[in-house]
């Protein structure tokens, strides 16, 4: 094809839920809903760890906090554009924003997985060398890893990026999700997708494979190194939460990535899942399996003055 023929397609057509109203609107709602209990759970940790001097000096939950940021910004990625499609007629992207769209997807997607792997790693320091904890799991080389963490994502998603917007599109234009992602808009190209499909397969399924299967080989080390029936009981309490939320964000990412881009009638609802779920999730789940937390926004709610007002109307 020639080169001046290529990128026809100038905006496409997102498939959605349902082309039903009514559906669409109890939708809108339920996303909404969704949507601001992600901002409300993750900003509400963010400000508990910043502003608790014993956790903000903590390792756990320095990371934690950077956990919290990069949920928003993943469901922020894909939400927004989500809700206002739901009011829409037709569902439409301009290539640029679908292209802007995948990329922030796969950047901040990746640069979560890194960051939960830093997370079991961190856990793994602290159980298996806890007089040296602190030492080894220094501010500084929190920082680094985190950016560290970053920097994968960004290097991951520009290949990605590039491998696609290198293919030709020139109709059909309908993709089959609620936003764009590198499965279902490669299937639109005019070329043979093959050999990228190959590559982005490699590249995205080895990525959550192999951080998966490092996060499972560190939550196992720890368990074999611990020898007392207790001391396994305590790492599997402290290590819980972190096990529920790398199962919740790696088994679907796994599913989609880890395997050739044919579309399965599931690969909406498991979008859903990691997209919208998960990030709403996390909240929950470190706060209601930690105590030290649930202490620590207990005391930000009492210097906030809304927990005296409140019980100050109840003596009333």
């Amino acid at each position: 094809m020639d080169k001046n023929q290529t990128e026809v397609v100038r905006e496409f057509v997102l498939a959605g839920f349902s082309q039903t109203p009514s559906i669409e609107a109890g939708l809108f709602v339920l996303f909404l809903f969704f949507y601001m209990s992600t901002w409300v759970g993750n900003v509400l940790i963010m400000a508990t760890v910043a502003s608790d001097n014993y956790l903000n000096s903590s390792p756990m939950y320095f990371l934690l906090g950077n956990l919290s940021f990069l949920d928003l910004c993943y469901s922020t990625v894909t939400t927004p554009k989500l809700l206002a499609d739901f009011l829409a007629n037709v569902k439409l992207i301009p290539y640029d924003q679908c292209i802007v769209q995948l990329f922030f997807l796969h950047f901040v997607g990746a640069a979560e997985m890194f960051l939960l792997t830093v997370m079991a790693y961190d856990r793994c320091v602290a159980i298996c060398r806890p007089l040296h904890y602190t030492t080894i799991m220094s501010r500084g080389l929190c920082r680094v890893l985190v950016a560290a963490s970053w920097m994968g994502g960004f290097v991951h998603s520009i290949v990605q990026t590039i491998l696609t917007i290198r293919l030709p599109f020139c109709g059909p234009n309908q993709v089959d999700n609620f936003f764009c992602d590198i499965p279902p808009v490669i299937k639109l190209a005019c070329a043979d997708i093959f050999i990228i499909e190959l590559l982005m397969v490699s590249n995205s399924g080895l990525i959550s494979t192999s951080s998966f299967v490092v996060l499972l080989s560190s939550y196992t080390t720890i368990l074999v190194k611990i020898r007392s029936k207790e001391g396994r009981r305590k790492a599997l309490s402290t290590c819980g939460s972190h096990l529920m939320v790398v199962t919740l964000f790696f088994g679907p990412c796994i599913f989609i990535y880890a395997r050739p881009f044919s579309t399965f009638s599931v690969d909406k609802m498991v979008s859903v899942l990691y997209n919208v779920i998960t990030p709403m999730l996390n909240p929950l789940i470190y706060t209601l399996r930690n105590k030290e937390v649930k202490t620590a926004m207990q005391k930000l709610w009492d210097r906030s003055g809304l927990g005296k007002s409140r019980r100050h109307k109840m003596l009333k």
